[in-house]
């Protein structure tokens, strides 16, 4: 049994004098100097949008739009500079940073993450388990009362601002209602901007931003869908009090067919009102028209996103291998370059045109980095049509090769987006962990295991020595998905090194089967013969920061200058000023940018993967080939890895994983350490695990763990 091991005994190899000679003071400092910088930036960005209801920042947000407009960027590109320059800026800053970042240095941050001291993280203490947001932590409900107090701030700091311009007229009481009306509307409206300047910064999946905060794609989706509503929310109460203030004045009919030729027109915001609440219907947000360069900023990020993911999936890849396993489980094996980097956390997008040209399905990777250089693999569970579709077809693949073997078969046409995931593998950062999955939801932790296998048997610093598996199954079948961890040819002895505990509980049976300790076999598996030597692109997910880096900065310096141009030789010197028409020019300004800019970029960025591809080929092939041969026998040698599995694992049938007990057991069993629960399952199993972290963390003794409650599922 292998004892918890200090903190000090870890970080001695990296901390030596050796070490610290590679890190400069120079370097660091620099990056020091850019966190700074970035913070600067985003704070003065937010107190702008935050301030902004009041008279003061109003009138000093009009003075530098002033300044600003009388150069040739005009008024639009002024509004573009004020509010969307801070987010770009940090955006290129980040991109500096993540490119001075070193491998070494990922794994320097993982020692400082794990503290000697365990304390309570504001990131993973779950507060809200019950609630309609789900799981919610400490941070992120910081960041709701952060929004709901700039509503509240700005309905307040506007109701006086509007008191006192009503106090001006003296109107008659019922000229009154209808200007107050009015003016409300016009502050939602800025209110609903202010949000949607936010709306787009977390869904861009590929975000330098979000790399750099290490906030994966599949939690940010969530703060999305939260701002999605609160921005639809403000703008529905937008539309709302002009269109009650008008109905009540009998003008309703008149405003929206009024076009003004300057300021804002009626009839594209009522139809933008009312396309938003018909996505809002299903969780899609709006996109407002009216002072749309204000929330440019995260829209150009994630129109860049947009394109660079276009581009990626454009290209087809080769499927090296298909498995069905008993439990109704598909396996495929994807080809990849050798220079696309994931982690053990990571995902991808499947599309599969043969079935549909329109549906994306995000799977976890089951495979760690360290099982191959050019390969990636996923298992699916068959839930729909779709999945259902996939393993039938590979089914009929497999009888097909057996009747009629080395003819040519129908191939399955992939392409992938992605990889995407955490910008570094979080699950190393702490010394022990609580993995929890239901069902399917092993598939991430069959990537973790085998991550830490692999690490071990290199003898790697900072790993996770403690280890409990607890996974919750319907039927014993699935314990076939527990042979695809090759541990015989990682890490045979790996119980001198980790201490692995694996728990699983059998729901709906009450008694293990006839064939009890003899895991069933594939039932069926089909090696693709013709590989056209097509993997993943390295475009999106974790490519070549270089290369990242030039495609966000290109297009943004395209694009001002664009803007720069356009008002020079266009607008200024022909007197254009209809409203409409300027900010038509300004989106097309953006998309041309995307394209002529970044289509530029992705173009030299693929001549330079072919050429890193071509020097790889005789490699690359000699590996395919060993990995076919490997796959075609895999499956027979597993039983006895297996074996390996099943001396750590307990096998409970006819009930559910009590995590009260459990917990308990941990707090004292493993001591004042911090404990890192990792959990991939449906709702109901992540808000269970939730509220036994909080409830320990909230009563527990000084001799007792800290649990840091960390979620690996999502829904889009």
């Amino acid at each position: 049994m292998a004892t918890t091991t200090t903190m000090d005994e870890h970080t001695q190899p990296l901390l030596s004098s050796a070490y610290v000679e590679k890190t400069p003071f120079v370097h660091s400092s620099a990056k020091w100097v850019l966190k700074i910088v970035m913070w600067a930036l985003f704070i003065f960005w937010v107190t702008i949008i935050f301030l902004y209801p009041t008279k003061p920042a109003n009138e000093l947000v009009v003075q530098l739009i002033d300044i600003s407009s009388g150069t040739v960027f005009g008024i639009t590109g002024s509004f573009f500079l004020v509010f969307s320059g801070p987010i770009l800026i940090s955006a290129f800053l980040a991109v500096v940073y993540l490119l001075i970042s070193h491998s070494w240095e990922d794994e320097l941050q993982i020692e400082k993450r794990t503290s000697k001291y365990p304390r309570i993280r504001l990131w993973t203490f779950p507060v809200v388990v019950d609630g309609p947001f789900g799981v919610v932590s400490a941070a992120e409900l910081i960041g709701i009362f952060l929004f709901v107090a700039f509503i509240v701030w700005a309905v307040c700091a506007y109701t006086l601002q509007n008191l006192s311009i009503l106090a001006e007229f003296h109107l008659p009481t019922r000229l009154e209602c209808y200007m107050m009306l009015e003016l409300y509307g016009l502050r939602f409206g800025f209110m609903g901007l202010f949000c949607l300047a936010f709306l787009f910064l977390p869904i861009a999946r590929g975000s330098v931003i979000l790399r750099l905060v290490d906030i994966p794609f599949e939690h940010a989706t969530k703060y999305h869908v939260w701002l999605g509503h609160l921005t639809m929310f403000v703008f529905t109460l937008h539309g709302l009090f002009y269109v009650t203030a008008w109905t009540m004045e009998g003008r309703l009919l008149q405003e929206l067919l009024d076009w003004e030729e300057t300021g804002i027109a009626i009839i594209p915001g009522a139809i933008s009102l009312l396309a938003g609440l018909l996505m809002w219907v299903t969780s899609l947000p709006p996109v407002r028209k009216q002072y749309f360069d204000m929330a440019a900023g995260g829209i150009f990020l994630f129109m860049l996103d947009r394109f660079l993911r276009f581009c990626q999936s454009r290209r087809t890849v080769d499927i090296i291998s298909a498995t069905c396993l008993p439990c109704g489980t598909v396996e495929l094996v994807l080809s990849k370059p050798g220079n696309l980097r994931y982690n053990a956390l990571s995902f991808i997008f499947l599309q599969v045109k043969e079935f549909s040209w329109l549906q994306w399905h995000p799977f976890s990777v089951s495979s760690s980095p360290l099982d191959g250089k050019y390969h990636l693999s996923i298992l699916i569970k068959v839930l729909g049509k779709w999945t259902e579709k996939l393993r039938g077809n590979i089914s009929n693949f497999c009888k097909e090769e057996q009747e009629v073997p080395f003819q040519p078969h129908p191939k399955i046409t992939a392409s992938v987006e992605g990889p995407y995931g955490h910008q570094s593998p979080y699950h190393l950062m702490y010394e022990n962990l609580v993995l929890v999955a239901g069902g399917i939801g092993i598939s991430p932790f069959l990537a973790i295991l085998s991550d830490i296998l692999h690490s071990a048997r290199e003898n790697k610093t900072c790993l996770p020595r403690n280890i409990l598996l607890l996974w919750a199954i319907k039927k014993s079948n699935e314990l076939s998905l527990l042979s695809l961890v090759d541990v015989g040819s990682i890490c045979p002895s790996f119980s001198d090194k980790l201490k692995i505990q694996i728990q699983i509980y059998v729901t709906r049976e009450s008694e293990p089967p006839l064939e009890h300790g003899n895991i069933e076999r594939t039932v069926n598996s089909f090696v693709f013969p013709a590989l056209s030597g097509r993997g993943m692109s390295v475009l999106v997910g974790t490519g070549n920061k270089t290369w990242s880096g030039i495609y966000v900065i290109l297009p943004v310096l395209g694009f001002v200058l664009f803007l720069g141009l356009l008002n020079s030789y266009y607008i200024n010197p022909f007197g254009i000023n209809t409203g409409w028409y300027t900010g038509l020019l300004f989106v097309l300004g953006m998309v041309a940018s995307v394209v002529i800019f970044g289509g530029a970029v992705v173009g030299l960025w693929h001549l330079w993967e072919s050429r890193i591809s071509e020097s790889e080929e005789f490699e690359d092939h000699q590996m395919k080939i060993g990995m076919m041969k490997h796959i075609n026998g895999s499956m027979e040698d597993n039983e006895s890895n297996h074996e390996s599995l099943a001396s750590t694992s307990t096998i409970q049938y006819g009930c559910r994983p009590d995590f009260k007990e459990m917990f308990g057991s941990i707090s004292e069993s493993w001591g004042h350490v911090d404990v890192g629960v990792i959990v991939c399952g449906p709702p109901t199993l992540q808000a269970s695990v939730a509220k036994e972290c909080r409830s320990h963390n909230i009563r527990r003794r000084s001799h007792h763990p800290i649990f840091h409650f960390n979620s690996h599922s999502f829904d889009l």
